[in-house]
């Protein structure tokens, strides 16, 4: 499945839209995660641990996007944007949503 965040695909023209679509993952750290995240946020500098969970959690929302254009009989994502919410003070939630549509074989 193409999935682009530009809204034309060069080469491919859209024969048909099918709606919006989206992926959503809500992910929390551990208790052992969240402690070792604040001590390293005492000293500055990246927190690993953040950054493989929101990167994980991205890729799992991309791949329920894709999974649910799927099931709307698309054959691309157009548009497509990621977006981010804190649920409370431990929780993340990741968005990928865009247009699912069907594009025309290459000219």
């Amino acid at each position: 499945m193409l999935v682009v965040t530009t809204e034309n695909v060069p080469g491919h023209q859209v024969v048909q839209v099918k709606g919006q679509v989206f992926g959503v993952v809500v992910r929390s750290r551990g208790i052992g995660g969240n402690m070792v995240a604040g001590l390293r946020s005492l000293v500055g500098g990246e927190i690993h641990e953040y950054t493989q969970m929101l990167e994980e959690a991205r890729r799992h929302a991309l791949d329920r996007l894709v999974s649910n254009a799927k099931l709307m009989g698309a054959n691309a994502v157009v548009m497509m944007r990621f977006d981010s919410a804190e649920i409370g003070q431990t929780m993340s939630e990741i968005v990928a949503y865009g247009t699912a549509v069907v594009l025309d074989p290459p000219t």
